[in-house]
C-alpha cells in the first residue's frame, strides 16, 4: 500500500462551528458538515484528527478530518479531553465487540461487528461471514489509518481472511492515492463465503457482492417470516438471494416464489436452496423464480394468489430530494402487493430508504392498506446488531 501523505504537521487542528452545528456536536450528533465550520487554525489532511472548540474555547470533541467530503469531520470522542491513541481505539474495539456478546448463538456465524456512527466508529462498517471480516469503509478519512485497523482487528477477531469494500465515493481516492483497491487485504478467503443464519447456510459474495454481500440488517424479519409461513403459498418480491423465500420454506410453506429482475440474484437464490437441501422442510417446499420489474408484474398481475406477499425493494430515495416520490411509491407498491394477497392473508412490506422516516413509511403503508380489512400485526425496526443512535 503506497500513500502520498506528507509528515504530521506540528500543530493540532482546531476548528469552531456555528452555533447550531455546535449546540448538535454537544447532544451528540456525529457529523459536522462543512458549512457548519466556521474557523479553522490551518488546512486539515484526510484522516487527522480534527479537535473541535466552543465558542468560549472550551473543548467540545474530537473527529476524524475530510477535506474532500461536505460531511466534513467524524465525531469519535466528546465530553472530556482524551488521548486518542493506539490503546483507546483497542479499547474502543473491545466495547464494541462486547456489545454482541450473547446476542448469537452458535448456529449464528454471520452479523455486524462495527455499526459506524452508532458504534463509536463513523464511515467504518464490519460484518463477520464464518472465518471472513468484510471492512466497508464510507469516507476516506480511514483510509491513511487502515494498517492500524486492519492490525487491531487481527488481534482482536483472529480471523481466516479479511475483504476491504469502498464505498463508490472515495474508490478514487483510495487507489490514486493509497494503492488501494477492493478485494482480499489480509490473510486468505473465498470470492464467496458460505455461513449460517441461525442454522440456515447462506452465500455471501463477499468481494462483488452488495453492501458487504448479503442483507444481515434483515435477520430477525426473515425469522418472524418463518414463523407465518405453515402451509402458504409466498410471494418474495423484490428477492434479492432467496432469504425471506429460504426462512419461509423452513417454516413450512408449501410453495414460495421469487421475483426479482436480476437474473444474478434468482442464481444466487437457487444456490441457497441447494445449500439447505437436506432441510426436510425446504426440500419439500416448491419453488419457482420469475425474471421480471417487481413493481410492473406486481401492478399487472392475477389477484389474489397468495397467502403471504413480501416486498422488500431497494432503496427508493437516495436523496432527501426523493423523499416525498419515494413515500408515494410505497403506497402504490403496497397496493399492488395487497391485491396479490388473498383474504386473510399477510403482507411484510419493508423500507431500506434512509431518507423515509419510520413513521413515513408505516404511514404510507397504512393508508395504501385503508380500503382493505387490515389490521398490523407488527413492526420493527434495525437489527440489535445494527442498533442506530442518530436521525440519519
Amino acid at each position: 500500500m503506497k500513500s502520498s501523505q506528507q509528515p504530521a504537521p506540528s500543530t493540532r487542528l482546531r476548528l469552531r462551528l456555528s452555533p447550531a452545528a455546535e449546540k448538535a456536536v454537544k447532544s451528540g450528533h456525529p457529523w459536522v458538515f462543512s458549512e457548519s465550520v466556521r474557523d479553522q487554525n490551518r488546512e486539515g489532511r484526510a484522516g487527522e484528527l480534527a479537535v473541535i472548540y466552543s465558542r468560549d474555547d472550551k473543548f467540545l470533541a474530537v473527529g476524524l478530518y475530510d477535506p474532500a467530503s461536505p460531511l466534513r469531520v467524524r465525531i469519535v470522542h466528546s465530553g472530556k479531553p482524551a488521548t486518542l491513541d493506539a490503546a483507546w481505539w483497542q479499547e474502543r474495539l473491545r466495547l464494541t465487540l462486547a456489545k454482541r456478546e450473547g446476542m448469537f448463538t452458535a448456529e449464528t456465524n454471520g452479523y455486524r461487528c462495527i455499526n459506524g456512527e452508532s458504534d463509536g466508529w463513523p464511515g467504518l462498517v464490519l460484518d463477520r461471514y464464518a472465518g471472513t471480516l468484510v471492512l466497508k469503509l464510507y469516507s476516506a478519512a480511514w483510509l491513511p489509518r487502515l494498517e492500524e485497523v486492519l492490525e487491531w482487528l487481527s488481534a482482536a477477531l483472529k480471523p481466516d481472511g479479511i475483504v476491504l469494500r469502498l464505498s463508490r465515493n472515495i474508490t478514487e481516492t483510495a487507489g490514486r492515492d493509497f494503492g488501494l483497491q477492493e478485494g482480499i487485504i489480509r490473510g486468505d478467503t473465498e470470492e464467496t463465503v458460505v455461513f449460517t443464519e441461525n442454522g440456515l447456510k447462506f452465500e455471501a459474495e463477499v468481494i462483488h457482492g452488495q453492501k458487504t454481500g448479503f442483507f444481515l440488517d434483515q435477520r430477525e424479519n426473515r425469522r418472524l417470516v418463518s414463523h407465518l409461513s405453515a402451509g402458504s403459498n409466498v410471494l418474495n418480491a423484490f428477492s434479492f438471494s432467496g432469504g425471506f423465500s429460504l426462512y419461509a420454506a423452513n417454516g413450512g410453506a408449501r410453495r414460495v416464489t421469487d421475483l426479482d429482475i436480476s437474473a444474478h440474484a434468482l442464481a444466487a437464490g437457487d444456490r441457497n436452496f441447494a445449500l439447505n437441501k437436506t432441510v426436510r422442510a425446504i426440500a419439500d417446499c416448491e419453488r419457482q423464480t420469475v425474471r421480471a420489474d417487481a413493481f410492473e408484474w406486481l401492478a399487472s398481475g392475477p389477484k389474489a394468489s397468495f397467502d403471504l406477499v413480501i416486498v422488500d425493494p431497494p432503496s427508493l430515495a437516495k436523496r432527501e430530494a426523493d423523499r416525498a416520490g419515494a413515500i408515494t411509491a410505497y403506497e402504490r407498491l403496497v397496493v399492488s402487493a395487497l391485491r396479490r394477497g388473498r383474504r386473510g392473508g399477510v403482507l411484510v412490506a419493508a423500507s431500506c430508504s434512509a431518507h423515509v422516516s419510520a413513521d413515513e413509511f408505516f404511514g404510507a403503508v397504512e393508508r395504501a392498506a385503508l380500503p382493505w380489512n387490515t389490521r398490523r400485526l407488527w413492526t420493527s425496526g434495525h437489527a440489535p446488531d445494527h442498533a442506530v443512535n442518530f436521525r440519519e
